[in-house]
């Protein structure tokens, strides 16, 4: 009897059966999605994803033709970046403040799932440029003489896809090919060679700087005056007259230089004499302040009467819902001020501020990590001397930086009367947010909205705090959901949170009106509160105005009373302070 021996397979063999098993099996599987989909009436697409183009550069010898343009800040931050770009030798040109249509185009042209803040403005670029294509201009030449300039940013906030939408968009409206620049926000002082088309240079960012101050501060004084001006529109006449002015001085305004022949006889330290030279300019020159002291007392000729009762309305949220002033936020300050509120808006120096704070806080908390996960030993006096001395190097100059931010900021608004107020301290900001929002966590405001809610509440600044946010914003809902456990522990606080989106308009001032209303009884009760504790009548607070006029102008002094928000309970008691005072006088 024979026997028959089996010769077991090879690996390759076991391999080449496995593969075509699997081929096997790939291939039913589709035929048979294929089969589903045909029942069922769908139509597979080709899928193209989005890639960014490699673009043609902005070059120095392009700046004389090509249009630079911006936007996405009031028009009054607008009007002045414009004259200090054209003062920096640019061609530019603010876009429109976004609309709703602009919504829709950013969303026809767009991808999906974006928030509000990005169908806004991406659309607006897009509509803008299809406008100037309307009015006859060539799809090319608008191509070719015109770039977009804006921020870029990184982290959970979907602000970081901006340029990738930008390009996205621009290419399926058949914008192929127009350029994006960006400038990113932790990126420094220079972020350009020099053969670039747009120098992001110390000049570049001083000129910027300076244009958002100004344009923070006429801005906050012009929302100041208008609840209490006696003739409607004083204030906005004030205020356009003003900006003019202000942007002739802008656009006039030529970037500091060193003189030639002091040049030569410095020789390689030239560049450096140069870069310090442009540094104390600002701090010591007067290029501004006399352009600001006209525009002071340009406000000064509107009559107040400051005796209205107005509830103070501090607005906070998300950067751009709290900026733009159309319909991005439902034209919230527009709304607000018709309803009878004064409406303090939130400066874009703050958020400065904020980014040069997280630095000096990353710093703090990197400090050795390079080295290790722990310090040096203690007796290891040269490694933990470099480590302490590089740390405070770099300390050094973003605080450095602080105060020298501060102090112009501070500046102008002396040079405007003292009229708007201090920026917020940051530290103080990140002690009071911390204990409900991480200060670590980055995305968004981070701490600034819960803390900018507690500050201003217990400040005695406003009566009623409303954050504007995206529909949607992952870090602005993180925030509301802190904000649930600072209401609980501050009973006495009123505070909104509004999400923005293309619609739902009505809704949204109906949630408003409604806290608004109950602001309003707080600052009536205030008023009747500061009266009472007086001893005044309101027909005895108005004869003292007409004999004083002066205290119908701006920039008549009143005193702030601890624990009075108002400013018509704080006028009563300084009217009262004042009576007393001619007594005894």
């Amino acid at each position: 009897m024979s026997t028959q021996t089996v010769e077991p397979k090879s690996s390759a063999n076991l391999v080449q059966i496995g593969s075509s098993i699997e081929e096997t099996i790939q291939a039913r599987l589709a035929e048979e999605r294929a089969r589903l989909e045909r029942e069922a009436g769908i139509v597979q697409r080709e899928v193209h994803h989005f890639k960014r183009p490699v673009e043609r550069p902005f070059t120095a010898a392009d700046r004389p033709n090509t249009t630079l343009l911006f936007g996405g800040l009031t028009w009054k931050h607008e009007k002045l970046v414009h004259g200090a770009l054209e003062g920096l030798g640019y061609r530019a040109q603010a876009v429109p403040t976004p609309n709703v249509k602009a919504f829709q185009t950013g969303k026809e042209y767009g991808n999906n799932g974006q928030c509000n803040p990005t169908y806004f403005t991406v659309g607006n670029l897009v509509q803008y440029l299809q406008s100037l294509e309307e009015q006859g201009m060539p799809k090319q030449e608008i191509i070719d003489n015109h770039v977009f300039f804006t921020a870029g940013a990184c982290g959970p906030c979907r602000f970081g896809m901006y340029e990738a939408e930008y390009r996205l968009a621009l290419r399926n409206a058949g914008f192929d090919g127009f350029r994006v620049l960006l400038f990113q926000q932790s990126g420094g002082l220079s972020q350009s060679d020099a053969e670039a088309g747009l120098e992001m240079n110390l000049d570049f960012f001083l000129g910027i700087l300076n244009a958002l101050n100004c344009g923070d501060v006429m801005n906050e004084v012009a929302y100041a005056l208008r609840p209490f001006e006696a003739e409607p529109g004083a204030a906005d006449r004030a205020l356009d007259a003003g900006m003019e002015h202000l942007h002739e001085v802008f656009r006039k305004k030529q970037p500091w230089k060193l003189e030639q022949g002091l040049a030569k006889y410095l020789g390689g330290f030239s560049d450096t004499a140069e870069y310090l030279g442009k540094f104390v300019n600002q701090l010591k020159g007067d290029d501004y302040l006399p352009a600001l002291e006209h525009c002071r007392d340009t406000f000064n000729t509107v009559e107040l009467d400051r005796l209205r009762i107005k509830p103070i309305v501090k607005i906070t949220g998300e950067f751009w819902a709290q900026t733009t002033e159309g319909d991005g936020n439902f034209n919230m300050f527009k709304f607000l001020e018709r309803e009878g509120a004064q409406v303090l808006v939130e400066p874009i120096g703050t958020w400065i501020m904020y980014m040069i704070h997280q630095v000096i806080q990353k710093y703090k908390d990197f400090k050795g990590l390079d080295e290790g996960a722990v310090l040096p030993p203690i007796w290891k006096l040269g490694t933990r001397t470099r480590i302490e001395l590089g740390h405070r190097q770099k300390v050094a100059k973003l605080k450095l930086a602080e105060a020298i931010f501060k102090n112009e900021y501070h500046k102008i608004v002396a040079a405007l009367g003292g009229i708007a107020h201090h920026l917020a301290d940051q530290y103080e900001l990140q002690r009071l947010g911390h204990p409900f929002y991480n200060s670590r966590a980055g995305g968004g405001e981070g701490h600034l909205e819960v803390a900018k809610n507690i500050y201003y509440s217990n400040k005695d600044l406003a009566h009623m705090v409303l954050s504007l946010k995206p529909f949607g914003c992952m870090p602005s809902t993180q925030s509301d959901g802190a904000q649930s456990a600072v209401v609980s522990n501050y009973k006495d606080m009123i505070y909104l949170p509004i999400e923005t989106s293309g619609e739902g308009e009505i809704n949204a001032h109906s949630r408003v009106q409604m806290a608004l209303g109950e602001a309003k009884n707080k600052a009536k009760k205030e008023f009747a509160a500061a009266l009472a504790a007086t001893g005044l009548t309101l027909d005895q607070c108005r004869a003292w105005v007409e004999a004083h006029p002066e205290s119908k102008r701006p920039l008549y002094h009143v005193p702030h009373t601890q624990g009075v928000v108002g400013s018509a309970a704080n006028f009563v008691y300084h009217i009262s302070n004042r009576m007393k005072q001619e007594v005894v006088a």
